[in-house]
């Protein structure tokens, strides 16, 4: 390591320009970067429940609908009628949007005498103003199943306007101009925006206010935590000058690579800024430990020492974020462990070549500063050394206290609770939460069961199996509403003859479907050539296996009815919400197992020995329990922020321990019993350890201030877990390592 640190040293002007010309070059692909904050986008291609999701989103229109609600004591009053009809026509001028459907211009089919009309539910121009006549409209309208549930809620306080985006426009453009548009209009009602769109438009605006906001608050808080640990500037401008570098290399990387910002890689900046300053701490802390007069031979001593123990701690973190490539289902969270890897190595790397060189250049004026006598420090007097007094004296109370603690954790972990529905992520207050909590109250859900139906979709016995579908469909509690074209068909037929069903004749339904030749709205339902139509159900199951008892009340109604000439298909967002719910068990089983196997042997290679490799990793393994059990306790639930969290505790958390344990051994070879060796270690590794633990969490810390609520409980289970780790590395270890050595001694004697 000596001969490594004097080639680096000597090649520190070279190292330091490369740094800067890389800086440089990734900084300017960073302007490249782009956000792709929807969800869908994030599933995988090769899903068949994803795959035909996406082809219905593509052909009807289903994945890209926005609404728009519509809240009044009584919508069928003439003021708010005109109002829906003004946001209706408001609508239909936009550019983006198309197919507008309110109650103000949707038509209805009936039959006058011998005469068949085709004409708008309510007659604008003839609006009821006494209470009967708005009573009567309102009984004809929510009496209708066509209507209820889907344009007016049964109560009569609540409507909504449908509207497609156009093919190929600007989503996110088309969302921020409905939303500034509606809102300038003179309206009396409450009006909220609801739908994918929206809700992806509004993970977007809180990612780039997140990032905008949290990143100066976590640069403040560590470079305080930073300059009241090391009292210089120097000790705050280079951990957070590594951090720096460290993430514009690492976003700078995305664009590069194709990769897009979502609502999880958002907070890779704020983790390495915490993650990426800590190795220039440990080499910081190593320089100011070494006790050398000539500065510039304390770097060269301090890099020998250090660059192994920093290189494998910055391995066992890029481990822990690896582990997400090879066990998430969404591309979302592979990329997120991908980039977030790179970042720890770049990290690394600037910290052990980067920083060094910087310090021989830039010694600063601390040399002349060797004094004899021991200079007063908070950490070692009021912290590290009360600690290593109580673990030196009383190791079993120590052991015991951990022991109840994993036992209560333990006990907790069974009550976790998995959640995947978008709109959990948004705080209570948010207009979209409160949007689709109004769709689940007044229009039966947002979440819709597609069955797709390929087929003639003017075939009697195609549209009589439709019709028998949604029969089938209504029968179970968690559907509250269907709607096809055999409906619409039905209502024609109705209209025209008087029976209510499918006419059994291919030729009739011909003459019916001539009748809605240039009709829309139909575009929603059919295929244009007639050959595919969908039954679209509102689902509302409640809990993590509605999704999948549902599948299989299904299972059985599709091979039955699907043959040649009407096959059936099913998919939904309810059974992508499943595969993801399970999908968030399967990736933290998977990533936990990856992170496992490959830190307890990169630990028992260093150590070179199996059995102090599990030692050194017991701390790490407590601390997942404890945040499994703390989890379970506070009802904090398993989703797309908080499974990130096990993983990449066990990445970082490991460093504790394999700072403590390597300095420790390094105190048994020269020859120092057990308890001086443990009471070196806490001076020396125990320091950097609480600098470490100090900014890490201070940094995690501030993703309390996210509007994403995902994002709030993966910082502060982070810093939990960093809690966790750095007390088990110095309180759990050192006891384990003390009981350890009284036992081979008895052995002995």
């Amino acid at each position: 390591m000596d001969r490594l640190a004097n080639i680096i040293l000597k090649l520190k002007w070279p190292i330091i320009i490369l740094a800067i010309l890389l800086t440089g070059f990734f900084g300017y692909e960073l302007t490249k970067i782009k956000l792709d904050s929807n969800v869908i986008d994030s599933l995988p291609a090769n899903d068949s429940i994803v795959s035909l999701f996406k082809d219905i989103g593509k052909q009807f229109g289903g994945n890209e609908i926005g609404m728009v609600i519509v809240k009044s004591d009584n919508v069928f009053k003439p003021a708010v009628l005109k109002d829906v009809q003004r946001i209706t026509k408001t609508l239909g001028n936009l550019k983006g949007v198309t197919a507008v459907t309110s109650l103000t211009n949707i038509l209805n089919f009936d039959a006058v005498g011998n005469n068949f009309q085709v004409g708008p539910l309510i007659n604008m121009t003839r609006l009821p103003h006494s209470k009967a006549g708005i009573d009567s409209l309102k009984q004809i309208v929510t009496s209708n199943k066509m209507y209820r549930g889907n344009l007016v809620s049964s109560d009569g306080k609540a409507c909504i306007v449908v509207f497609k985006f156009s093919e190929g426009s600007n989503v996110g453009a088309v969302v921020r101009q409905v939303k500034s548009t509606i809102k300038k209009l003179p309206l009396k009602e409450k009006v909220y925006f609801a739908g994918g769109p929206f809700i992806t438009a509004m993970v977007a605006k809180i990612i780039s206010e997140d990032l905008i906001f949290l990143i100066p608050i976590t640069f403040l808080v560590i470079s305080i935590i930073l300059f009241l640990s090391f009292h210089s500037i120097r000790g705050v401008v280079l951990p957070m000058l590594t951090a720096g570098m460290a993430i514009i290399w690492a976003l700078g990387c995305m664009p590069l690579m194709g990769l897009n910002m979502s609502m999880v890689s958002n907070n890779i900046p704020i983790i390495l800024m915490a993650v990426g300053s800590a190795y220039t701490i440990h080499v910081l802390n190593r320089i100011n430990q070494c006790g050398e007069k000539d500065f510039h031979k304390a770097v060269r001593k301090a890099l020998g020492h250090i660059f192994v123990p920093v290189s494998l701690a910055a391995l066992t973190t890029m481990i822990g974020f690896v582990s997400f490539i090879f066990g998430a289902y969404l591309k979302m969270i592979r990329n997120f462990g991908l980039i977030t890897a790179l970042g720890t190595f770049f990290a690394a790397l600037l910290s052990l070549f980067f920083i060094p060189a910087i310090l021989m250049i830039f010694p600063g004026k601390g040399k002349k500063k060797r004094i004899s006598k021991p200079v007063k420090s908070y950490l070692n007097d009021y912290i590290l050394t009360p600690l290593t007094t109580l673990v030196l004296k009383h190791p079993k109370y120590i052991f015991t206290a951990w022991i109840v603690l994993i036992l209560i954790s333990f006990a907790g972990a069974f009550s976790i609770r998995r959640s995947v529905d978008v709109s959990d992520y948004f705080q209570k207050s948010n207009p979209e939460r409160i949007a689709e909590n109004i769709m689940v109250q007044k229009f039966g859900g947002i979440k819709p069961v597609f069955l797709q139906f390929t087929g003639n979709m003017q075939s009697a016995a195609v549209l009589k199996t439709m019709k028998k579908a949604q029969d089938y469909l209504q029968k179970s509690p968690s559907i509250t509403s269907t709607q096809s074209i055999a409906n619409i068909i039905i209502k024609l037929n109705g209209a025209l003859t008087g029976k209510y069903k499918i006419p059994d004749s291919d030729a009739a339904i011909g003459q019916l479907w001539f009748l809605l030749d240039g009709n829309s709205n139909i575009s929603q339902l059919v295929s244009e050539n007639l050959d595919k139509g969908i039954v679209v159900a509102k689902f509302n199951g409640k809990g993590n296996h509605a999704a999948a008892n549902f599948a299989k009340y299904m299972k059985p109604f599709i091979a039955q009815n699907s043959r040649p000439g009407c096959k059936i298909q099913m998919t939904g967002m309810p059974f992508i919400n499943a595969e993801m719910d399970q999908s968030l068990l399967n990736s933290q089983i998977a990533s936990l197992i990856i992170a496992t196997i490959f830190v307890i042997g990169i630990v028992s290679l260093i150590l070179w020995s199996f059995t102090k490799g599990l030692l050194a990793s017991i701390p790490i393994a407590v601390t997942i329990i404890i945040l499994f059990g703390t989890m379970g306790l506070t009802n904090i639930p398993l989703n797309m922020g908080t499974v990130l969290v096990a993983s990449i505790a066990m990445g970082i958390g490991i460093d504790y321990s394999i700072h403590f344990i390597t300095h420790f051994n390094d105190g048994l070879k020269l020859g120092l019993p057990v308890q001086e060796a443990i009471t070196a270690t806490m001076k020396m590794s125990g320091k950097a350890i609480l600098i470490n633990f100090s900014s890490v969490s201070g940094g995690f810390l501030v993703l309390v201030f996210s509007k994403l609520v995902p994002m709030q409980y993966f910082g502060i289970l982070v810093a939990l877990s960093m809690l966790s780790s750095s007390l088990g590395a110095l309180t759990l270890l050192p006891v384990i390592l003390i009981i350890r050595k009284r036992k081979q001694r008895l052995k002995t004697a």
